[in-house]
């Protein structure tokens, strides 16, 4: 049985990747299979996957999810918006000096007014008068992640988004889908590699560290996905020939493992609380494809237990020790399951 103090490890501040590199590709990737490392360069993957292997990609698009704004009052306040439950209505995070009550009006991003609903646990519903996604779109700053330490422009609005994203509704990046240009696609794709797509709204409980020292006690997060159907399809079709599903990120990953509960991969939508722990059984994934993750995070407990714990514990050292760069603006690994390395 692991605990907390099991996932913990000393990061260098300047292993953490305060900005992208201009070539999306040009990132690092250690690849990790059993407990044979190699380093190697992003761009490698084109040859590290086989005809037939099928990606499967999370299609979310980050919203401009960050609001500074004052109530009536005159408090001001700053507001990121979770998720969006309907085009006039979403659940936020509001940080403020008194709690804002319900019927109480905020203007936002001094543009616009929105009412404050019931509390939803930790979050607050907030209508709005127009279209959330255009309002949101219009007068949001985009929320890079808390371990940034610069505000977003121009260019994080391109690079904090994957070149495949094509539904809006989450508050952080698929990070390891960053590391994929069109080139890269076109060049799997004359390979004879088979793309599927996910659609999981990353939501900012993906940056909170765990705190219970005994993993059961701890609460996992919510977030929303799609499974389509044609993706069962990929996935059975690649299956029945023995070939790789590779998960791009952990968040296409949840995806898949929180539709396969049942035994088998089905198609819908739902929310997943799926917390992967060492001891997890996979159903779907055979190889991810991922970034590296926060010390104490279920995000470093779900590759442990995909890729196995003392694996990934040299292969963080190995990164730590070979200047590799951390976190969402960072380097990538390439990871295939236990079972099968």
């Amino acid at each position: 049985m692991y605990s907390l103090s099991d996932f913990d490890f000393n990061l260098p501040q300047e292993r953490i990747a305060q900005f992208p590199l201009p070539d999306r590709s040009a990132s690092r990737l250690l690849h990790l299979d059993g407990a044979t490392i190699v380093d190697r360069r992003f761009a490698d993957i084109v040859g590290l996957l086989q005809a037939g292997d099928l990606l499967v990609m999370n299609d979310t698009r980050v919203l401009k999810a960050r609001f500074f704004g004052v109530k009536e009052s005159g408090g001001k306040i700053e507001a990121l918006v979770e998720r969006v439950l309907d085009n006039r209505t979403v659940l936020a995070q509001v940080r403020a000096s008194k709690s804002p009550g319900p019927g109480v009006k905020i203007r936002l991003a001094d543009a616009f007014d929105v009412t404050v609903g019931e509390r939803a646990g930790e979050f607050y519903t907030l209508h709005f008068d127009a279209d959330v996604f255009e309002l949101i779109e219009a007068h949001g700053r985009l929320p890079l992640p808390p371990y940034i330490e610069h505000d977003a422009d121009s260019f994080d609005e391109n690079r904090y988004q994957t070149v495949f994203n094509k539904v809006p509704g989450a508050v952080a990046a698929p990070t390891a889908g960053l590391h994929f240009d069109e080139r890269r696609l076109a060049e799997l794709k004359a390979k004879g590699v088979n793309f599927a797509y996910v659609t999981l709204h990353v939501g900012a409980g993906t940056f909170q560290p765990v705190r219970a020292e005994v993993l059961s006690e701890h609460k996992m997060h919510t977030e929303w996905y799609t499974m389509p159907q044609e993706t069962v399809d990929a996935v059975r079709a690649a299956r029945a020939v023995g070939r790789d599903v590779v998960a791009v990120g952990t968040t296409s990953l949840r995806a898949l493992e929180s539709a396969s509960q049942g035994g088998q991969l089905e198609a819908g939508s739902a929310d997943t609380a799926l917390f992967i722990t060492p001891g997890y059984r996979f159903k779907t994934v055979t190889r991810l494809i991922t970034n590296f993750h926060l010390p104490k995070s279920t995000l470093l407990m779900l590759v442990s237990a995909f890729a196995g714990y003392d694996e990934i514990r040299a292969a963080y050292a190995h990164a730590i020790a070979n200047e590799y760069r951390f976190f969402s603006y960072g380097d990538a690994m390439l990871l295939t399951t236990q079972a099968r390395a």
